[in-house]
């Protein structure tokens, strides 16, 4: 049977679609850290463990899932990793009882998280070609920005009906629904031969010698660092600040913080994008990362002024943060040799989640060293991440990316 041509609109949507479900679980852990260190008796630095697992296992899961995607149909290994995602939310759900079993199923979400994240991606640059390929992966960033948004204040609601082991049953009803909606509507997709015959880790090793999309895969690297830790900390951050001014929040509880950062930092990520487009896409990288170091050599700090400032302070953060999240990825994407991009997206996830699975589990091993959580320690804490971002212009300015199809300085591009 012939499979019907679907327009690049549906193309979109529907593999977007499916990650937004597939994402819904993916902060619930996070946005009900406080509610671990009650049940579990977590140390900051077991609390940082868990937050960074997923994206450890991410790091770890990439190199040999995502250069099958340029073997294999994408859609294929998708389905079973967004199944595999199913089950780790079931387990955190039914089984996990402390540190080591939810260290296990942590472990299993970032493994289904290499499998559906940069395998969605690939699935949907291969379907996506030419200058729309860049907003298609931008699209696809604000999918998961979206999704991600809404999982921190699903997972307070849910958790507050149901307790938190209903806030993982929500998690995983959302990755059965992204399940169907990857088999269903998504075609099959032939794949493009592995560039000069290279295979296997032969793609894998031939990608990093890449320098382009290198540059842009050590950005996305400490980017990635710099987010994680963000997004994986800032509710405990907040709930300490109100704790600190003697002030209870109404509407803007921390939950609710956490998912307007991630719903104004989506919409950042698009608009950095298109100005990546217009402006330069180096140019544009090294502003955004110059001034996301000054705020997060601030942010810390802040917890001492109040739970309103506080609050305003992480949202301008995370607006910088998020600023050229799509540019970063979208320009190791363009700059990938067609037959290894699979291969070139394996080493941007492997970087990016490995700075992910580091920085969350360093501000919680900071905080331990330093005797606990206070205003000085948070603001060290928060500090470390000014110091490991300057790894990002420097790769820029050395490396000298290409710009892509459609940038405006492309003509000008080495």
């Amino acid at each position: 049977m012939t499979t019907p041509v679907r327009s690049p609109a549906f193309l979109i949507a529907a593999v977007c679609g499916a990650q937004a479900f597939a994402q819904l679980g993916a902060f619930t852990f996070f946005a009900l850290l406080p509610t671990f260190f009650a049940e579990w008796g977590l140390t900051h630095s077991q609390a940082g463990t868990l937050n960074g697992m997923i994206f450890g296992a991410y790091a770890l899961a990439v190199p040999f899932i995502v250069p099958l995607s340029d073997r294999i149909d994408p859609k294929r290994i998708y389905v079973c990793a967004v199944a595999l995602t199913t089950f780790s939310h079931l387990g955190m759900a039914f089984i996990a009882e402390g540190f080591w079993t939810g260290f296990l199923f942590r472990f299993l979400a970032g493994v289904g998280w290499g499998g559906t994240y940069m395998v969605g991606l690939k699935a949907l640059a291969d379907l996506i070609e030419g200058p729309a390929q860049s907003r298609a992966v931008a699209f696809h960033a604000a999918s998961i920005g979206m999704s991600g948004a809404l999982s921190f204040v699903l997972a307070g609601w849910s958790a507050n009906l149901f307790g938190w082991q209903g806030a993982f049953q929500v998690s995983a009803l959302g990755s059965c629904v992204a399940f169907l909606l990857m088999a269903v509507f998504v075609p099959a997709r032939a794949q493009v031969p592995a560039a000069d015959g290279f295979r296997g880790p032969k793609a894998f090793f031939q990608a990093l010698k890449n320098r382009s999309a290198m540059a842009y895969s050590i950005g996305y690297c400490v980017h990635t660092w710099e987010m994680f830790t963000v997004r994986s900390w800032v509710v405990t951050f907040l709930v300490f600040t109100a704790a600190q001014s003697g002030t209870k929040p109404n509407f803007l509880i921390p939950t609710v913080v956490a998912m307007i950062m991630e719903l104004v930092g989506t919409a950042a990520s698009v608009f950095g994008n298109e100005a990546a487009i217009r402006f330069g896409r180096r140019h544009w990288v090294l502003l955004v990362m110059s001034l996301s170091m000054i705020a997060g050599a601030a942010v810390g700090f802040t917890a001492g002024l109040g739970y309103g400032v506080a609050a305003t302070v992480c949202l301008i953060y995370n607006v910088l943060i998020y600023a050229d999240s799509a540019t970063l990825t979208a320009g190791a994407v363009g700059t990938a040799e067609p037959g290894r991009r699979g291969a070139t997206l394996a080493v941007h996830g492997m970087l990016g989640y490995a700075g992910g699975f580091v920085g969350p589990l360093a501000l919680g091993i900071i905080l331990d060293v330093l005797g606990g959580e206070t205003v000085m320690n948070w603001g060290i804490g928060f500090a470390h991440l000014a110091v490991i971002m300057v790894a990002g212009p420097l790769a820029i300015k050395i490396l000298k990316p290409r710009s892509l199809a459609g940038d405006r300085d492309a003509a000008r591009s080495p």
